[in-house]
């Protein structure tokens, strides 16, 4: 029998296991093998019932997604085609699903006629993460089986569902008491069925799935969700499949989504999630840290400083059930932010997504002091004091006389130089930059800073933990602003320049949000704060010593407290959460641009995007050359979690590839030739980039 299934008659049951590690991604390999042994099993007289499960314990956590966007996707047996085949058998077919049935994997659980789970059982239809839909009858099936709304929530928010509320929802029809007795109660649920003589498939509960829906449902659902949307191409996919099974019979309706199906797969924005989901993959590949490095021991940890950064990281060590201590000098500031963090729990229990019971399980995992002396004993410290070199300077030569052998000493600085910071301890070989983004407990990405004396230990150990906090951990060198700062800085100078060129802040943001950007860069200055902006600039001047003009309206902006929205006025005005134009920055960048002789003229939409985003993508090149970033799907990454850059366009450095490295390049040369002495100065395409086009590249890699 073949290898990638485990095959066995007992007792008038085929019991046909899935045996393709780690996860039996269904590969065209997997899939033959399934058809295999299935249609070897409904030619058996000796087998009343089939039984498909995991051989390893975990069912199937979807297809092969290596396969997608090539011919393999639809080689023969193609899913579509097998799970087809698997509602003919004429005998009982039981999906024992074991830890996950995600995508292609629930797919074919739904393709058995009955389905049972373990109390860990996990199922759900992510594929619009990918950009893409359940291509295997999922869009058809689900809706028979759930009705038409819930299945296409369920598609939609690409969320998984567990045991219980599957059961409850009519996914799984039984779950065991526990893992292990998962096949044996399988087999017992196989023989109930033969016994009562149950049909190899029962009917579907909701033969017509749309009956209960409104008639404008489907109008209805896309008016109110496209502004959420946006130009995402996914959802309308989804929605339209769902469509087909409430007017469609099966037959037809599987032939619609077939072809839905592949219109996404073939999409740029499908190629575009892929991408990112193996950047993903490979962002934990660092050299110097291998499989066999050893992993300190993380049991509790320390962060200094309770305010809205120090609370927001220490709540993700609470909710991954980690004891974290708060430190502070003054009382009154520790007791403010462990309210705080009470708060954003509060908030939490209100949406529903907490319990009142698990916000004081949470809680309890917090204790404050005020005395460097109490955290002698924790394992990891976290400073998250204000962003100034002196200062964290000295918190780190306390911590080095205070914090225990082997302890990892951590900066949550944004842009300063870690090397700096670790050259003032005994131990710069423990020693680390954490760089969390704002709110610290919402935000995925956490920028892993290794400094030259870095020890590779510390270094793998920051990458398991930041994956025990579920965050997306991206490793950089040291350099001003690591990856996403230093980047910002650019994209974010042609911002400021092109409003003193004569683009209102408005008009600048307007592009970038058309892209699908959450916010445009002069939104983003306010909301992270146009103080916050200026102090970080102000903290390295020499960065800007050749021309820091085109921040003169920033440094003005400070200099009159309009520090954004926290002040309600910064780019824009602000009414609660509504932003609003302001004309006195437009009048205030004429007086600006008057007095550094900068002509002002109507900008187009095609040069804000070109200049913004060029430099954007020229900034990550360089860093990508200078071996700041590993690779540049790291920089895309960086940009997705914590700038808010679309997934589905793929990152900066995908978007590039996308457009064309030549004409990145070719746009860079035109500002610097049209833009005068400013272009002269600062559009300097990236040697690596150059290199990439001569030699007719069209990936972003080293070479």
């Amino acid at each position: 029998m073949n290898t990638l299934v485990n095959y066995q008659v007992e007792a008038g049951l085929a019991l046909i296991g899935l045996a393709r590690p780690p996860v039996n991604a269904l590969g065209q390999p997997l899939r033959a093998a399934i058809l295999e042994a299935c249609e070897r099993a409904a030619a058996d007289p000796a087998v009343q019932a089939i039984i498909l499960h995991g051989a390893r314990g975990l069912f199937c956590a979807g297809a092969d997604i290596t396969e997608f966007g090539s011919p393999a996707s639809f080689a023969a047996p193609d899913l579509p085609g097998l799970l087809v085949r698997l509602t003919q058998i004429d005998k009982p077919l039981i999906a024992a699903i074991g830890s996950l049935a995600l995508g292609g994997g629930l797919e074919l659980a739904l393709a058995c006629g009955y389905r049972i789970g373990e109390p860990k059982t996990r199922v759900g239809l992510p594929e619009i993460n990918l950009g893409l839909l359940p291509g295997a009858g999922g869009t058809q099936r689900l809706p028979r089986l759930l009705g038409a709304q819930a299945a296409l929530n369920m598609m939609i928010s690409g969320q998984q569902v567990g045991a219980e509320q599957a059961l409850m929802l009519g996914l799984l029809d039984r779950v065991t008491d526990s893992a292990e007795g998962l096949l044996d109660e399988a087999c017992a649920y196989a023989r109930e069925l033969l016994a009562i003589r149950a049909p190899a498939r029962p009917a579907d509960r909701y033969a017509n799935p749309g009956i209960e829906l409104a008639d404008d449902f489907f109008a209805s659902y896309r008016a109110e969700n496209e502004p959420r949307w946006k130009s995402r191409l996914a959802p309308r996919l989804v929605l339209a499949a769902v469509e087909a099974a409430c007017v469609l019979p099966l037959d037809q309706g599987l032939a619609r989504e077939l072809s839905l199906f592949k219109q996404a797969e073939d999409s740029a924005q499908s190629q575009a999630l892929r991408h990112v989901f193996f950047a993903e993959r490979e962002a934990g590949k660092v050299p110097g840290v291998e499989a066999s490095t050893p992993i300190r021991a993380i049991n509790k940890v320390a962060v200094i400083g309770a305010g809205t950064m120090g609370g927001g990281i220490a709540m993700n060590f609470a909710n991954a059930g980690i004891p974290v201590m708060l430190l502070e000098r003054e009382a009154e500031a520790l007791d403010r932010g462990l309210a705080q963090v009470r708060k954003n729990y509060e908030i939490s229990v209100k949406r529903g997504k907490l319990s009142s019971e698990q916000l004081e399980q949470r809680m309890a995992l917090f204790t404050g002091t005020l005395d460097y002396a109490e955290i002698a004993d924790a394992d990891l410290v976290i400073e998250a004091v204000f962003e100034k070199m002196e200062i964290k300077q000295q918190v780190f030569r306390t911590l080095d006389e205070v914090c225990k052998p082997g302890a990892i000493l951590a900066s949550n600085t944004s842009s300063l130089d870690v090397d700096a910071i670790a050259a003032v301890t005994r131990r710069p070989q423990d020693v680390i930059g954490l760089h969390f983004f704002s709110p610290a407990n919402v935000m995925r990405l956490l920028e892993v800073v290794r400094g030259k004396a870095t020890a590779p230990d510390v270094l793998a150990t920051t990458l398991k933990i930041a994956k025990r906090i579920g965050k997306v951990a991206v490793v950089s060198g040291v350099c001003f602003g690591f990856i996403g700062n230093r980047m910002l800085e650019p994209y974010n100078r042609e911002a400021h320049r092109m409003v003193l060129e004569g683009a209102t802040p408005a008009e600048v943001d307007k592009v970038l949000t058309d892209l699908d950007l959450n916010m445009g860069v002069l939104t983003m200055t306010d909301l992270a704060g146009v103080d916050v902006n200026f102090l970080v600039r102000d903290a390295n001047r020499a960065a800007f010593a050749r021309d820091s003009s085109y921040y003169r309206i920033g440094d003005e902006l400070y200099a009159l407290g309009r520090y954004g929205q926290k002040t309600a006025r910064g780019f824009y005005l602000y009414e609660g959460r509504e932003r609003k134009e302001d004309y006195e920055v437009v009048a205030l960048a004429e007086r600006i641009a008057g007095e550094l002789q900068v002509q002002r003229r109507p900008i187009s939409t095609q040069e804000i995007h070109d200049r913004c985003l060029f430099m954007l993508i020229n900034e990550g090149i360089q860093l990508l050359d200078e071996g700041i970033a590993l690779r540049s799907g790291d920089i895309d990454l960086v940009w997705i979690n914590g700038y808010g850059f679309p997934g589905h366009v793929g990152g900066p450095m995908h978007y590039a590839e996308q457009l064309g490295l030549d004409k990145v390049l070719a746009g860079i040369e035109h500002y610097r030739q049209s833009l005068g002495a400013y272009g002269e100065l600062w559009f300097q395409p990236a040697p690596l980039l150059q290199r990439l086009v001569a030699a007719g590249k069209t990936r972003i890699e080293r070479i």
